[in-house]
């Protein structure tokens, strides 16, 4: 095994971003290395926050490190508003957040932060997740906040949790809703024999969830809808209206089987976070928006035409 006496300057980094720059290979495997104990400080077993100081002897495992690197280039993340400890942007579809283990060769949400504010490496409760306070799916745009502090990951964090955000999504669902507007109040659970989410009535087990929607427009074999959610369960939105026989259009996940009507080709979900009002570490009250991507207003009017 390698090994590498830490020098003065080196001396308070955190083992993980101290190996970041020495080992050939990503810092989620690095963390992987260091969670299975293969990685020491001084002999004995160490933590990926732990801090190093000077003349600590690391010793690595280096026939067992990977050589991959991110295949993607980081993408540009289009910033709508920043401060010194919070962050919003526009996330595209397409993009995952964070790294996945099966996607660890894909360019995330993270790797673009930590390129352009390495400090934000020590935000938050999750070291794979660093200023990662909430997340949209991988095909889902639209706003989403990010703490550059842990000042401000403790101040978002603590309004999603009192639930005084309000968050709200544009989307496509096939079929003709039969309501201009209602609540959905169906639980939502992960289900043990389908490894995905599901909707389970309020008499079963399960976590609360509730989708607000409006009807902005009937297509002939869609209906366009606002969507407010009051909560954030993982998948809710997708879960409730294919719960409902109205699956969001390019959904590949949530499908209902059997149903009347062409799939529409669509390489994305038609679902997009248009909408996020939060409170800012000042207290003032501000709403960020994000309009329709273009491929998602391309397609809507070819609806219309039809």
């Amino acid at each position: 095994m390698p090994e590498i006496h830490v020098t003065r300057q080196q001396g308070h980094e955190r083992l993980d971003r101290f190996l970041t720059g020495v080992m050939e290979t990503t810092r989620s495997q690095i963390q992987k290395l260091i969670e299975a104990g293969s990685v020491t400080v001084n002999r004995e077993v160490a933590k990926s926050n732990r801090r190093l100081e000077t003349d600590d002897v690391v010793f690595y495992p280096e026939a067992e490190v990977t050589t991959h690197k991110k295949i993607e280039p980081t993408p540009l993340l289009e910033i709508l508003y920043q401060d010194k400890d919070i962050m919003v942007i526009n996330k595209p579809a397409g993009l995952l957040v964070h790294e996945a283990f099966k996607d660890e060769m894909r360019a995330t949400v993270v790797d673009a932060l930590l390129e352009s504010f390495p400090e934000v490496a020590e935000v938050g409760d999750d070291p794979k997740r660093p200023g990662i306070v909430h997340r949209l799916d991988k095909d889902v745009s639209g706003v989403m906040a990010i703490a550059k502090t842990q000042a401000g990951f403790d101040h978002l964090k603590h309004q999603f949790q009192k639930r005084t955000l309000t968050k709200e999504y544009l989307a496509l669902v096939y079929g003709a809703l039969p309501k201009d507007h209602d609540v959905i109040t169906l639980k939502v659970t992960r289900s043990k024999a389908k490894g995905r989410m599901v909707a389970r009535p309020e008499s079963q087990e399960g976590k609360e969830a509730h989708t607000e929607y409006d009807v902005l427009e009937r297509l002939p074999t869609t209906t366009y809808v606002r969507v407010k959610i009051l909560t954030g369960r993982t998948h809710q939105i997708r879960v409730h209206f294919q719960a409902l026989g109205y699956p969001i259009v390019g959904d590949k996940i949530y499908k209902v089987k059997g149903m009347k009507f062409r799939p529409i080709e669509l390489d994305r979900l038609f679902l997009h976070a248009t909408k996020l009002t939060l409170r800012l570490m000042d207290g003032h009250e501000k709403t960020f928006e994000a309009g329709l991507p273009v491929e998602l207003e391309r397609l809507l009017r070819s609806l219309k035409k039809v």
